[in-house]
């Protein structure tokens, strides 16, 4: 029907309800242009306007979230300084096979020394890993919720995927306090 029909058809049964005497002939003039159609078409649009001027606010939301995009700034590692000799390891182990004979073995060590002391300032924050990865490249999941009101622990405390789920963990309410200087 609607608000304007509901509120014409109040008219009436408040009539009969307080007129024990009344009949179909008696009843008051709802037709279009009456003054009771008139009062309720005004009485209509004021609460609409209300409606649409006060504000609604969330008194609970339970929602999973889903991220977009997920970037860090440079994330610096530490490297192993075995793992920087890398490269010189097989060198040195053949020195050592050639110099240990012949008595070389001090010298072969000290070069390793140095060699190692020369890459230990690598050592800490020597690789950097930027992460930037978004949904459209295929690769991010993410799992997490927001909430309004009491924080159900998990997204698995809630679900809205349908209707159902949707009416049980989202509510939005308004507020007397947020109407006052509506009323």
């Amino acid at each position: 029907m609607g608000l304007k029909a509901d509120l014409l058809d109040a008219i009436t049964s408040a009539y009969v309800d307080t007129n024990s005497q009344a009949d179909s002939l008696d009843l008051p003039d709802i037709s279009d242009g009456s003054y009771n159609e008139r009062l309720m078409h005004y009485q209509t649009e004021a609460i609409a306007k209300f409606l649409t001027n006060v504000e609604f606010r969330i008194t609970k939301l339970n929602a999973p979230i889903t991220v977009e995009e997920l970037k860090s700034p440079p994330l610096l590692g530490n490297l192993e300084i075995e793992t920087l000799l890398g490269e010189y390891q097989p060198v040195l182990k053949t020195l050592r096979q050639l110099g240990d004979p012949l008595g070389l073995g001090s010298t072969i060590d000290k070069l390793e020394d140095e060699i190692r002391k020369a890459v230990a300032p690598l050592v800490e924050g020597a690789a950097k890993t930027v992460f930037n990865v978004g949904k459209s490249d295929g690769g991010l999941e993410s799992k997490g919720y927001v909430h309004i009101g009491e924080d159900p622990d998990s997204q698995d405390a809630f679900d809205v995927e349908d209707e159902d789920g949707q009416k049980e963990f989202t509510t939005v309410k308004l507020l007397r306090d947020d109407i006052e200087e509506f009323l």
